[in-house]
């Protein structure tokens, strides 16, 4: 597993426990090799973005109990890929971020300053 570190340089923040999200089911956007995703922004999925990502063959609204996946709704909060991110924001749909839970490694596809425009958790 990969430091864990978020964007901010900071110790890494839980993302969400209901629905319980990360790679690792942990609750965090925490990465590895393993993690061919990178499952690192966490963010606050919408109506908007649910949409987009179906339109694009994710479909993350739709329960699948057989992965003990429950469907996500609006106000979620889920560990993102930061390549569907980068997608969405192109696309105009990109949901709201939190920085001090998404992880340092996001920023190999992502930009901080695009991230911090998104950013729910910025004084």
């Amino acid at each position: 597993m990969e430091a864990k570190l978020n964007v901010l340089g900071e110790p890494l923040a839980p993302c969400s426990e209901q629905p319980l999200t990360g790679f690792f089911r942990d609750g965090c956007c925490n990465t590895s090799p393993e993690d061919i995703g990178l499952h690192a922004v966490c963010t606050r999925v919408t109506a908007e973005f649910l949409e987009f990502s179906r339109s694009r063959g994710n479909d993350l609204s739709t329960p699948r109990p057989e992965f003990g996946f429950p469907g996500l709704k609006p106000g979620d909060q889920w560990c993102l890929c930061a390549a569907r991110w980068q997608e969405a924001l192109e696309a105009g749909a990109a949901p709201r971020v939190v920085l001090r839970a998404t992880h340092a490694a996001a920023l190999r596809v992502v930009r901080l300053a695009d991230l911090k425009k998104y950013a729910l958790d910025l004084v």
